[in-house]
């Protein structure tokens, strides 16, 4: 069987750096729904399409192929006294854009009074390499 549109397939993967640094080593099976643009990134499907059982493949997405580029008007200084609760970095919070859109903002630094406040995914900016196995194929339905 063959990886196409409207498989449910299970993959063991990692991902590192383009560098070679780990970034997650995929401590459990990714499963996804094929051809669903939702479930995994479409550079990534494109390259197991047509893969078979066991097949291992190999794909560099570029940042923008992953979790975009880094955005730096997603980063916000505020004073510590604007929180009414303890904070530490890496604690994150809801907040809003400035047209009111919900956000999830990291505390990524605190420096003195200074909280820097950051709404890009943690991986944004950085192109990724997957290494994936394809452990099971289930067809279409």
């Amino acid at each position: 069987m063959r990886i196409q549109n409207g498989s449910t397939v299970t993959l063991n993967y990692t991902v590192t750096s383009e560098d070679g640094e780990l970034i997650d080593p995929g401590a459990e099976p990714m499963v996804y729904l094929h051809g669903d643009q939702d479930g995994l990134f479409p550079k990534l499907q494109a390259a197991l399409d047509g893969k078979g059982l066991n097949d291992t493949v190999t794909a560099t997405l570029a940042a923008e192929d992953a979790f975009g580029p880094y955005d730096r008007s997603l980063v916000r200084m505020e004073h510590r006294a604007r929180f009414g609760f303890d904070i530490d970095v890496g604690t994150s919070m809801e907040g809003s854009t400035d047209e009111g859109e919900p956000m999830v903002f990291i505390v990524r630094e605190i420096d003195g009074d200074r909280v820097t406040l950051d709404a890009n995914h943690p991986l944004a900016g950085l192109a990724l390499v997957f290494t994936c196995t394809v452990a099971n194929i289930q067809g279409p339905s």
